[in-house]
């Protein structure tokens, strides 16, 4: 690359570096009856437990198989969170539900190293050159690529059945191009907004390296939770995160990973994810329509 298109992107790494952190400085929860408030927005007593039940809410969707991530980002732009703070903070604030996942994996991974080994690097890696993506790209250009960002997740969200009956034929095998193209665009993906990135790495996995299911998860929440640990480091040091918001979130969201197996056996699995996709959808246009 020319020096004169490094500096150019060092530059805008910087500027958008900045603009994260003076979202992330001057967010703060509208007060009663504030234009913010009556246009759906929570109010500054309501915020803190607003975020714990967000979180509890996508720790038990996380459980469900869901994604996170579709309630975690809407419940952050209701709090008033701008977008791109809203993401980097919903990757972090999701970290230590995805932790316990990937802890509980146990024996479901035990005999998995060899593929650990081979997909765990690349897959790390790649994520973190998309969370490089997003800090260099300009918050505008982040604002109107979100919604289809939203929708694509929520539609991977709808189809979750049809991806999890795929089974591995026997004898067949994908070409490695189309595995490096793929894991490749789920991990760039993941580093850069990642709602949806674990269904489509599930798939993968089916597909290429474990044809059981409930292993395939496992060894899907190991590699995410890997893979989003340099990203959110990365949003942390660049003081893109909003705690005051993440930790509320975050801490809901172990609660919901805690409950989430005993909820899940109340309320059908069906009615979350459906709940969860439909609305994804309407906040995309909702978000479309604000960015034009």
């Amino acid at each position: 690359m020319p020096r004169s298109g490094v500096a150019g992107t060092v530059r805008t790494g910087r500027a958008a570096a900045r603009e994260a952190l003076r979202a992330a400085e001057e967010w703060s929860v509208p007060p009663p009856g504030s234009p913010a408030c009556q246009a759906g927005g929570v109010d500054a007593g309501g915020a803190g437990a607003f975020l714990v039940v967000a979180g509890v809410v996508a720790g038990v969707i996380g459980t469900s198989g869901g994604v996170t991530s579709l309630v975690a980002y809407p419940a952050l732009l209701v709090a008033g969170v701008p977008p791109f703070a809203a993401n980097v903070t919903a990757s972090v604030a999701l970290l230590g539900s995805g932790a316990s996942s990937a802890l509980r994996a146990g024996r479901d991974v035990a005999g998995a190293g060899p593929v650990l080994r081979r997909w765990l690097p690349p897959i790390v890696l790649v994520s973190l050159a998309g969370a490089v993506l997003l800090v260099v790209t300009p918050g505008a250009v982040f604002d109107r690529v979100v919604p289809f960002l939203v929708a694509a997740g929520s539609v991977v969200l709808l189809l979750q059945p049809a991806i999890a009956r795929l089974q591995v034929r026997r004898g067949s095998r994908l070409p490695p191009l189309a595995v490096a193209a793929w894991g490749g665009g789920v991990a760039l993906y993941n580093g850069y907004f990642g709602a949806g990135a674990g269904i489509l790495l599930i798939t993968l996995l089916l597909l290429t390296a474990e044809p059981v299911l409930h292993r395939a998860n496992a060894l899907k929440n190991v590699i995410l939770v890997a893979a989003d640990l340099l990203p959110a480091v990365l949003f942390a040091v660049l003081g893109a995160v909003v705690w005051r918001a993440a930790l509320p979130l975050g801490a809901g969201a172990v609660i919901g990973g805690l409950i989430g197996p005993s909820v899940a056996r109340r309320v059908p699995a069906t009615v979350l994810r459906v709940l969860v996709g439909l609305s994804g959808l309407v906040l995309a246009v909702v978000l479309l329509v604000r960015a034009g």
